[in-house]
């Protein structure tokens, strides 16, 4: 039990930085709230 434990924590710090160090993004959308998308409703039916 206590390599299984070990070996999960050395694969997780393993993956840490694989990517490249962290970069802040590159624009951040004003403060509020926005809504948009389309909605439908309605009754189909075949005679």
């Amino acid at each position: 039990m206590k390599k299984l434990v070990f070996l999960g924590l050395f694969v997780t710090l393993a993956a840490c930085g694989v990517d490249g160090s962290p970069k802040a993004p590159e624009s951040t959308p004003p403060p509020g709230i926005s809504v948009s998308g389309e909605a439908r409703m309605g009754v189909v039916t075949k005679f």
